[in-house]
């Protein structure tokens, strides 16, 4: 533990808690500060919108649900949170990396196997650093049909006090609810809502 710097030994041969483990307690505090934060946004994305709402943090190359609330049932599903996804796929995980710059977004993904769910899922590390680009200017994400036919989801980043993307917010639906022309009027509604969860987190951007 001490090695790891989980722990710290003192000049009286004694222990401390280290940098590591402080540092670990500080992620989880921050994570159940964002649920408790986000939560009731996540409702209201449901009910405003008619669509599945979720909230997603970055693991690796992959998206986690850590809130997700279905138009049906108007309650959260607890069977879906902690369930993983591929970031590229999905525009959680399109908010999320376009956090980083494209050498880091080569790095997160190194290992990332680039499975087809449809004709239009993104193939590449290079098509998916394109799309990022488009991502970070307009400040939303789209999954188009990406993970699974006839269905589509519209992301959000939400950013901390120094400015860093620490999660995503969503809605999504199936493309006779979603439709073309709700893409803007969604993405402008979620902007919003994000900017107010990233205003709770201390972001003053």
């Amino acid at each position: 533990l001490a090695s790891r710097g989980y722990i710290n030994k003192t000049e009286k041969g004694t222990y401390r808690l280290g940098l590591k483990l402080i540092e670990a307690v500080s992620c989880y505090i921050n994570s159940l500060e964002l649920q408790t934060e986000a939560r009731p946004y996540v409702a209201q994305i449901t009910s405003k919108l008619g669509l599945t709402s979720h909230l997603g943090v970055l693991d690796g190359d992959q998206v986690v649900y850590i809130e997700k609330m279905d138009v049906f049932s108007n309650v959260r599903m607890y069977s879906q949170i902690g369930v993983r996804v591929p970031s590229y796929s999905c525009s959680l995980g399109k908010c999320l990396l376009s956090n980083y710059s494209a050498s880091e977004v080569r790095k997160i993904m190194s290992n990332c196997t680039f499975v087809k769910f449809t004709d239009k899922t993104i193939s590449s590390i290079d098509q998916l650093i394109s799309d990022l680009e488009l991502v970070r200017s307009r400040g939303w994400a789209i999954d188009d049909e990406e993970s699974e036919w006839n269905h589509r989801c519209i992301g959000a980043p939400i950013y901390d006090y120094r400015g860093d993307i620490i999660a995503a917010i969503s809605a999504s639906g199936p493309t006779n609810l979603l439709t073309d022309e709700r893409i803007e009027p969604v993405a402008d509604y979620l902007r919003k809502q994000a900017l107010e969860i990233s205003r709770s987190m201390g972001f003053t951007g």
